[in-house]
């Protein structure tokens, strides 16, 4: 498949950072990588008007706390919720950077959108992440009433790493009885970290390579590649 002109330049730079940044600290590359992914998305984001109402609220979570950054779009009653969890790798991301996506879906959908600004790694290793992201789900639905959403209609979803944090909370939530939920949304999820599948050499590049995949699992994991932090 021929790549769109416009993201050439993209490609181009984030290869030569790439290359640049081998043995750099983490809190260095992920700061690079941050800066990227803001010039990518506000070049190729399309900028949409605030919803009614948005608000960062703070969650206690063991160790801790998180802010999980609601919008409600401008509809009476109590609405559906879809709590989201962003990519980036499991080590990378920010509320701001989905800011967009998460509005277009509470403003598109009409419910409720809840999204999660889960610890990273590797300060915060798994299982943090999906704890982080499962608390979240219970505090969306413990707090429906002050949220105006009805929770018995509460979805999850995200993207790539986020996809992967969907499904597993969906897991956690039926092994640990509940809570409900009515539907998840997995774009681009991960969903196999052996790396062993033969996509993973058809497919490398663009923006996604083995290398930056090996990256995100070792920083990710308990007792892969420790000697990256």
């Amino acid at each position: 498949m021929p790549l769109d002109p416009r993201l050439q330049p993209v490609i181009d730079a984030m290869a030569a950072g790439q290359a640049e940044q081998v043995d750099l600290p983490v809190a260095e590359l992920r700061a690079r990588a941050h800066k990227g992914m803001e010039s990518m998305f506000l070049s190729l984001g399309d900028e949409l008007p605030a919803a009614a109402a948005e608000e960062d609220h703070q969650v206690e979570v063991p160790g801790g706390h998180i802010t999980v950054r609601t919008y409600r779009p401008d509809l009476p009653g109590a609405l559906p919720a879809h709590v989201y969890f962003h990519g980036g790798g499991f080590w990378l991301g920010t509320l701001d950077h989905f800011d967009s996506s998460c509005r277009a879906t509470a403003i598109e959908a009409g419910c409720v959108v809840a999204s999660v600004d889960y610890r990273l790694a590797p300060e915060h290793r798994y299982p943090t992440a999906p704890e982080d992201c499962y608390a979240a789900l219970r505090w969306v639905v413990d707090n429906a009433a002050s949220l105006g959403v009805d929770p018995g209609r509460v979805s999850v979803g995200g993207g790539s790493a986020g996809g992967n944090l969907a499904a597993v909370v969906a897991l956690m939530a039926r092994d640990r009885g509940g809570p409900q939920i009515v539907f998840q949304l997995l774009e681009i999820p991960v969903t196999d970290f052996t790396l062993s599948q033969p996509s993973m050499t058809e497919n490398s590049g663009y923006m996604l390579t083995e290398e930056g995949i090996e990256q995100c699992r070792s920083f990710y994991l308990p007792d892969e590649g420790r000697a990256t932090e």
